[in-house]
């Protein structure tokens, strides 16, 4: 019999033959054979066939087999050089089975750390998407990051991205689309913020503003250019009502009731039925489809009443101004209303002209105006202090809004809609 035996005192050091390359290929029967060479290396044949290379050593006051590789991928020279290193090791003080998994620990470790900037967008993303109210903010963060920042820094590893890769990302756009630039730098700087209390990078954050980017790139209310949005003189919303009226379809009607209400085209559009009370003549939208994330109230004048009973219902639809298949009207619904018209307008633009109106043609603070059109009240003193929504003064703004949205100019001179270039 080749080999060694383990005894029932132990191992019985046993000094093997040291077998050639030649013999070893030949073992063919199950088991465990010595092969000389170095003290305690064997090949082990198992039932079906398959061969490895084991030690056995002892390894401070335990036994231990340790496997040296299958055969014949590793050869018997391999198979010693290898054992004599383990040995040596041991000798040594080193427990080399305790090292090799530390190895594999290690490794198994740095891979679960070894995150890219794209995959920590993803965990993000994912983790904080519940708290986001509006359902379109995931596809908006993930497409500004996908369209800006991963082209130069999604498939670093993100514990490697810093400032310059930061600043190649910015540079770019800073002064041309500033306001892009601006929520870009924000969100990269909440991945990393996310990836470093993850424990996938260290150090500071090289997307911070404050202390840092901000002493390399303009405020961005220096280099911000205000666009205003393309609006409709107040003396031609007459002329412009009594065109739209004349085409039936639903945008048109979104379009009516938008310019009614001064409401924001996504406020309009998602509007459903539950959100009315019409006898108190009120339109509650709730806080998850307002930009500034509060409940608004709207005071809907006759017209506007008038508008949405008049409003075809279609059953399995919960949306006030359906699309042809009952779902929320798109965005450019509307729009392709005013490109019908030819008008050198937007739909927003309606908002503009509601509030050039108040502020000429009638005697309404500055606040119900403000509230009438939803705008956050940017003083912090004054927003802690507002409680009500100023909504009686608002129903007779909004009435009044109606009345002249029928109503000729005085002179008898309606404006002409300013019409696009052909």
């Amino acid at each position: 019999m080749l080999g060694t035996l383990w005894g029932t005192k132990g191992y019985m050091p046993k000094k093997a033959v040291e077998l050639s390359a030649l013999v070893v290929g030949r073992i063919k029967t199950p088991g465990l054979h010595a092969v000389g060479g170095v003290s305690g290396l064997h090949i082990q044949v198992t039932p079906s066939g398959a061969r490895s290379w084991i030690l056995r050593v002892k390894i401070g006051e335990k036994r231990r087999d340790m496997g040296m590789g299958g055969f014949p991928d590793v050869s018997l020279a391999q198979a010693r050089e290898r054992a004599r290193e383990a040995r040596d090791k041991i000798a040594k003080g080193v427990d080399p089975i305790a090292a090799k998994q530390a190895d594999r620990t290690a490794i198994v470790s740095e891979q679960a750390r070894a995150k890219t900037f794209g995959e920590c967008t993803a965990s993000y993303i994912a983790a904080k998407e519940a708290e986001w109210t509006n359902p379109k903010h995931r596809a908006q963060w993930l497409n500004t990051l996908e369209t800006y920042a991963h082209p130069t820094i999604g498939k670093m590893l993100v514990r490697d991205v810093d400032q310059e890769h930061i600043m190649a990302i910015l540079q770019p756009i800073w002064a041309t689309k500033t306001e892009t630039a601006t929520r870009v730098r924000q969100r990269m700087e909440a991945v990393l913020d996310w990836a470093k209390t993850s424990k996938f990078r260290t150090g500071d954050n090289p997307a911070r503003w404050r202390g840092h980017l901000d002493k390399l790139l303009a405020k961005p209310s220096k280099v911000t250019k205000v666009e205003h949005h393309a609006a409709l003189d107040m003396n031609a919303i007459q002329g412009f009502l009594t065109a739209v009226g004349k085409d039936k379809g639903m945008g048109a009607r979104a379009l009516e009731f938008a310019i009614y209400t001064a409401a924001r085209s996504g406020e309009v559009r998602g509007a459903v039925w539950d959100e009315f009370d019409m006898d108190a003549g009120v339109w509650t939208i709730p806080a998850v489809r307002m930009k500034a994330g509060r409940e608004h109230r709207v005071p809907l004048s006759d017209a506007a009443l008038k508008l949405l009973k008049a409003l075809p219902r279609m059953d399995g639809s919960e949306f006030v101004f359906h699309a042809v298949r009952g779902g929320m009207l798109s965005d450019m619904t509307l729009s392709a209303v005013m490109r019908r018209m030819n008008v050198d307008a937007v739909p927003h633009g309606f908002r503009s002209t509601f509030r050039d109106w108040a502020a000429e043609r009638t005697a309404y603070p500055s606040e119900v105006v403000e509230m009438a059109l939803a705008h956050t009240i940017e003083n912090k003193v004054e927003a802690a202090y507002r409680r009500g929504d100023l909504f009686e003064k608002r129903t007779r703004l909004m009435a009044d809004w109606s009345k002249f949205c029928h109503t000729p100019p005085i002179d008898g001179k309606v404006v002409p809609l300013k019409l696009k270039q052909a």
